[in-house]
């Protein structure tokens, strides 16, 4: 099907949502806290740069400017991404090591994308329909496995229960953004291509409000805090993650492995 700016930019939120959490949770390849979770999380990390890169492939196919999701990548700034700021915030407050905060970190998104994944997978797009029936299986596997962290650490040692408490408190305010409808989610939707992302609010609500009672961890007040990375404005991280992960494409433009 044809693609107008809604369309295109609809596709671009996705892609690079799932591309810059997949760059941070890399972060953790070497650095994991066990064997097993650091292999876990770079599977997560491997499955979300899969995402991205067929829906950032399907939408340089329908822009049809000659771009590729190697261009969308490596090739754009920091003001051209569109995925939500909550994906891009590194994986601690002042550390890079705080497990705690990337596992409330995904939880939060992962029972956002299970959801929004089913929702598209009925898309009049059907390249973007495909993508989401394929794309759903495996978010469903992070959610399992970001909800089985965060009861243990919550509902666990006071240590444990404290950090994840602090990492909710400090990343929640970031998830209002998810649910601020703009021009361009209804247009999609309008369409039949997208979904307006907060008629998903009450499905995310639930799956949330479920495990944090289970993990004995307290909700956070809704603030009135609004990120605006989906439109551009980004936190101050994005900046550093794309030089670290854009760097040798652009020292070596065209390069074929």
């Amino acid at each position: 099907m044809q693609a107008n700016r809604a369309h295109l930019e609809y596709l671009t939120r996705l892609g690079d949502t799932a591309l810059v959490l997949g760059q941070r949770l890399s972060e953790w390849c070497g650095h994991g806290p066990a064997l097993e979770e650091e292999l876990a999380l770079t599977n997560v990390s491997l499955d979300l740069i899969g995402q991205a890169r067929l829906v950032l492939s399907h939408a340089a196919a329908l822009e049809g400017a000659g771009r590729d999701e190697d261009s969308l990548a490596y090739f754009r700034d920091e003001s051209q991404f569109r995925n939500w700021t909550l994906a891009e915030l590194p994986n601690g407050a002042t550390a890079r090591d705080d497990y705690a905060s990337t596992i409330v970190r995904n939880f939060l998104i992962c029972a956002l994308q299970v959801p929004l994944w089913e929702a598209l997978a009925g898309s009049r797009d059907e390249t973007l329909a495909q993508i989401a029936a394929k794309s759903v299986k495996e978010s469903r596997a992070h959610l399992r496995h970001s909800r089985a962290w965060l009861v243990r650490f919550g509902d666990g040692t006071d240590e444990s229960h404290a950090r994840a408490q602090a990492a909710l408190d400090r990343l929640w305010p970031y998830t209002n953004e998810f649910w601020d409808a703009d021009a361009v989610e209804r247009e999609a939707a309008a369409l039949g291509v997208g979904v307006v992302v907060a008629e998903l609010e009450p499905s995310w609500t639930a799956t949330v409000d479920a495990a944090l009672s289970e993990a004995t961890l307290r909700r956070p007040a809704r603030s009135g805090f609004l990120s605006s990375g989906k439109r551009g404005a980004h936190s101050e991280y994005l900046g550093y993650l794309l030089a670290e992960m854009q760097v040798i494409a652009r020292q070596h433009p065209g390069a074929r492995w």
